[in-house]
């Protein structure tokens, strides 16, 4: 999501700006403070960024000498955006003096240190995030009103470098039968669903570039959203109590993870947990429904549902779809490209876990290493009363049933299972069946980077 380039013709742009008395030479000392009483914190530090040297003068002058322990994440944040090599080290070397920290140009190690201590914002922080953000976009100044409620730090929502949607989610897409998907090699990697019969593969290939699919999948209006950064794909229905919520990619991201918006109010929302954490929504009680969808390959996907439609390569946008084109150097290396407040060394931080959360145990989550899981494919656990087994074939694809108790002891890893009494069961996508009529319903899980889904839930179980 990190784009220098943009960065550089937004901050050409935004010289443009006005709203400061600084922008006038001929304004007094007094018309000054006079119009600082309701903005001059805020105002200063974006005039760091936007200003005329002048004018930004007086305002680095004025934060020096009203200095506050609330300010380092805004120095920071100005700091992370001003392309004046020549006044840089002047904005770095007045942070060093006043938090006595010595972590120089590093601003990941300034952003781990605010991050790490108790939250300090400055009551206009929000105000400061809305009118410096939406310079950028203006629709990013609605994120960030100062009456608008969070659930989450503010100071850990980072801009990823990009517009409102500037990855282009992909809204109602072309689908193709499986055999017009010439483009697809059977080791592709796709995420793969079925709802009320309806079979769907969307490639990572594509998805990389877009991160999100919306649509109208077996009767459900439903959000797939790829976060590419952490690794994970969650299916959510995006209708909550009779309203349909119509998500977007907010070009903001908090620990490493996308933050979602919504059309309607611009609430932001946390994409790993399905709720609304920033704006109108966040104190609203709604969190949407997972859905099932596993992370497997083309040809196994292909054999087990030859009537899927996959996307098709004609998206309205013009990318390379080539396989691995999208974020190659990132997924060939374990280093993050924005950084988070901490890490857990019991895996690599790109090591994939298979995430459960059940929402009849909110508090009980539970990550299990692929590697495992692809060395156990049938493995029993229980997360508070729930007894479930998960399944994992040789492309790799986990899928979780409820069983209610039940053990099994084998299967074919394709669509046949056979519990310990030696009763057999059919696998789909929805169920195990068994012979004689008896059903166990499939429970959501999705593959994460180990440091996302740790971001998300520190007190998460790991089975390794």
């Amino acid at each position: 999501m990190k784009d220098k380039r943009l960065i550089s013709i937004t901050l050409s742009l935004l010289f443009i700006f006005t709203f400061f008395a600084f922008s006038d030479p001929s304004q007094s000392q007094e018309t000054f403070s006079e119009v600082s009483k309701e903005n001059i914190i805020p105002v200063s530090f974006v005039a760091l960024v936007v200003s005329p040297a002048e004018d930004r003068d007086k305002a680095f002058k004025y934060i020096s000498e009203n200095w506050e322990p609330t300010f380092p994440i805004m120095m920071v944040e100005a700091i992370y955006l001003n392309t004046d090599p020549t006044f840089t080290p002047k904005l770095i070397e007045l942070l060093e003096k006043k938090t006595g920290q010595s972590y120089g140009y590093e601003l990941d190690k300034w952003y781990e240190w605010i991050w790490n201590r108790p939250e300090m914002a400055h009551a206009q922080y929000p105000e400061f995030k809305s009118l410096l953000y939406g310079l950028i976009d203006p629709k990013f100044k609605a994120y960030f009103e100062s009456d608008k409620t969070a659930k989450i730090r503010l100071d850990e929502v980072r801009w990823g470098g990009v517009r409102q949607d500037g990855i282009p989610p992909l809204r109602s897409p072309k689908m193709i039968d499986a055999k017009q998907a010439k483009y697809l090699a059977d080791d592709d990697i796709v995420f793969g669903l079925e709802v009320n019969g309806d079979a769907r593969a969307y490639p990572k290939r594509i998805m990389a570039w877009h991160e999100m699919f919306v649509d109208t999948v077996g009767g459900k209006n439903v959000a797939g959203v790829y976060c590419t950064l952490c690794g994970s794909m969650i299916l959510y229905d995006t209708e909550h109590n009779g309203v349909n919520h119509e998500i977007g990619t907010s070009g903001f991201l908090y620990r490493s993870n996308k933050l979602m918006y919504d059309k309607d109010t611009q609430s932001l929302w946390n994409t790993l947990w399905g709720k609304p954490v920033i704006g109108e929504l966040s104190n609203k009680n709604i969190e949407l429904e997972r859905m099932s969808i596993v992370t497997t390959t083309w040809g196994e996907w292909r054999k087990r549902h030859p009537e899927t439609k996959v996307l098709s390569l004609d998206t309205g946008h013009k990318r390379d779809y080539s396989e691995g084109a999208a974020y190659r150097q990132y997924f060939a290396t374990d280093e993050l490209m924005f950084n988070v407040p901490k890490l857990d060394k019991r895996l690599k931080n790109k090591d994939e876990v298979l995430g459960l959360l059940f929402s009849q145990s909110p508090n009980k989550p539970l990550a299990i290493s692929v590697d495992y899981l692809s060395k156990n494919p049938v493995f029993h656990s229980q997360i508070g009363d729930l007894d479930f087994v998960v399944l994992t074939d040789k492309s790799g694809a986990s899928r979780v049933y409820e069983t209610k108790g039940l053990k099994f002891k084998d299967w074919d890893q394709q669509n046949n299972v056979t519990d310990v009494n030696g009763k057999k069961w059919v696998l789909t996508e929805s169920r195990l069946e068994s012979s004689d009529g008896k059903e166990l319903y499939r429970l959501p899980a999705h593959r994460a980077f180990w440091f996302g889904w740790y971001g998300a839930y520190s007190n998460t179980e790991l089975i390794l």
